[in-house]
C-alpha cells in the first residue's frame, strides 16, 4: 500500500518473468512519454534507411554515364542529373551571356536552377572544407527531416495525432521521396513552402512572407501562392460573418498577396537584368521541352495539350489529360480531401492551376508534383490498418520504379527525374 492505494502486483514484484501483457504495456507507456518530434524523427530515419537501401543498390550496378563513373559512392550518384547544375551554380555561380544552339536557340543553361539551395550548400563548403556532393546531400536531409516535422505540426491541425503521423510515413516513403536525399532543391523548398502553409493556418501573414521570399528563389512556384492568398482572401470575405475578417487583415493579406506575386516573377527578372535579354528565364527553361516539341514561345495552358497530343497522338492524350483533371477536382472534394482545412485545398488547386499553365509535361512531372504533399494528409484519413499497410508498401515499391525509370541510368536516358 502506498498513500493509500493498493498497488497491483506485477511479475517482476512476484518474482517472475514479464509476461507479453506487461511487455505491450510497457511499450505503450514508453510511447506515450515520448515527445512528438521524436516520433516524427523515427519514421523519418527508418525511411530513409530504406531509400538509402534502394539508392545504393542501383549505385551498385550504374555503369559509367554523363555524371559518373561505374559504381558511384553514394555522394556521386546523389549529384546526378539536376545536382550537377547546383553544381556548377555553386562553383561558378551564373554567367551573364545564354549560351546559344547552332540555330541560335538558349541552350540549357544554370539560370534555370534558382540560388539559395546552392548558396547554402556552398557556404557550408567554405565553413567545413568538404566537397560539394556530400555537403548538398546533408543539407537535403536536414531539410527534409525538418520539412517531417513541421508537416506533422500542420496534419496535428485537423487529425488525431495517429493519423498526424501516418501522414507523415506518407511523406518519408512516397515514391519520390528519395529526392528528399540527393543534391536537389526539393527538400529545402519543401520545407519553406511547408512552413508558409503553417504560418497561413496560423494567420501570421508578414512572417509568412519572409519565408515566401527565400521560397521565390529557392524553385519556382511561389507565383502559385498568390493565388491561394487571393482565394484566402475571398474565403475569408465570404464567412466574415462567422469568421470576423477585419480592415486590418484585409490590407494584410492583400498586400501580401501582391508581395508574393511579384516574388514569384523575382528570379526572372533577375535573369533579365544579368544578361540583357528579357526572356533569359523562360527562354532557358523552353531549352528543356526542345528535345519533345522543338524550340517555340511559351503560351500559358498549351503546353499540357502539346504534351497530351505528344505522348498519345491522335486525340486520346486529351480525352486522357481531361480526365485526369476531372478525377483530381473530384478527388478535392471528396470526403477525405474535406478534412483538409479549405487554406491547404487552396494552396493544392492554386498550384496545379500554375502547372497547367507553364509546365510541359515529361518525366519530371512527377517531381515538380512534390509540393501537393499536403493532399498526403486526405489519405492519411482512413485507419483501416490494411489498407495503410498497402499504401506503404506500394510506395516503397514505387520508389524502386521511379528510380530505375528515372534517376538510374541506363545508356540513353530520355527520362530525366
Amino acid at each position: 500500500m502506498a498513500d493509500g492505494l493498493i498497488t497491483r502486483p506485477t511479475a517482476q514484484h512476484l518474482g517472475g518473468e514479464p509476461t507479453p501483457r506487461h511487455w505491450r504495456e510497457s511499450l505503450a507507456l514508453r510511447y506515450r512519454l515520448t515527445p512528438w518530434w521524436a516520433r516524427v524523427l523515427a519514421i523519418f530515419v527508418l525511411s530513409r534507411v530504406i531509400s538509402t537501401a534502394l539508392l545504393l543498390g542501383f549505385a551498385r550496378v550504374q555503369a559509367t554515364n554523363a555524371w559518373t563513373v561505374a559504381r558511384p559512392d553514394y555522394a556521386s550518384f546523389a549529384k546526378m542529373w539536376d545536382g550537377q547544375w547546383y553544381f556548377i551554380v555553386a562553383q561558378i555561380g551564373y554567367s551573364s551571356t545564354l549560351p546559344l544552339t547552332a540555330d541560335g536557340h538558349v541552350a540549357q543553361n544554370q539560370w534555370a536552377f534558382l540560388p539559395v539551395y546552392p548558396v547554402i550548400v556552398k557556404g557550408l563548403m567554405v565553413l567545413t572544407g568538404a566537397p560539394f556532393a556530400p555537403t548538398a546531400v546533408v543539407v537535403s536531409v536536414a531539410a527534409a527531416a525538418l520539412t517531417a516535422l513541421v508537416f506533422f505540426q500542420i496534419l496535428r491541425r485537423f487529425l488525431p495525432e495517429g493519423s498526424a503521423l501516418f501522414g507523415v510515413v506518407l511523406f518519408c516513403v512516397a515514391p519520390l521521396s528519395p529526392l528528399l536525399q540527393v543534391a536537389y532543391a526539393e527538400s529545402l523548398f519543401l520545407l519553406l513552402l511547408a512552413a508558409s502553409l503553417l504560418l497561413l493556418l496560423q494567420r501570421r501573414y508578414w512572417l509568412m512572407l519572409g519565408v515566401l521570399a527565400a521560397a521565390s528563389f529557392t524553385r519556382p512556384g511561389v507565383v502559385a501562392f498568390a493565388l491561394a492568398l487571393a482565394l484566402h482572401w475571398s474565403h475569408r470575405w465570404l464567412t466574415r460573418g462567422r469568421d470576423p475578417f477585419p480592415v486590418r487583415d484585409r490590407v494584410t493579406v492583400a498586400v501580401v498577396a501582391v508581395s508574393t506575386a511579384i516574388l514569384g516573377f523575382a528570379w526572372p527578372a533577375v535573369a533579365a537584368i544579368a544578361t540583357g535579354r528579357l526572356d533569359a528565364y523562360t527562354a532557358t527553361e523552353l531549352s528543356w521541352r526542345a528535345d519533345y516539341i522543338g524550340y517555340g514561345r511559351l503560351l500559358p495552358f498549351t503546353s499540357w495539350v502539346q504534351g497530351a497530343n505528344w505522348w498519345f497522338p491522335g486525340g486520346s492524350g486529351i480525352v486522357f489529360l481531361v480526365v485526369a483533371i476531372v478525377l483530381f477536382g473530384l478527388f478535392l472534394v471528396s470526403p477525405w480531401a474535406r478534412r483538409l482545412p479549405i487554406d491547404l485545398r487552396f494552396w493544392v488547386a492554386s498550384y496545379v492551376v500554375y502547372l497547367l499553365a507553364v509546365f510541359f509535361p515529361q518525366s519530371s512531372t512527377f517531381r515538380v508534383l512534390m509540393p501537393v504533399f499536403p493532399l498526403l494528409g486526405a489519405l492519411a484519413v482512413p485507419r483501416s490498418k490494411v489498407f495503410r499497410v498497402a499504401l506503404v508498401v506500394v510506395a516503397v515499391l514505387l520508389q524502386w520504379v521511379w528510380l530505375y525509370y528515372c534517376w538510374w541510368v541506363d545508356g540513353y536516358d530520355w527520362t530525366p527525374p
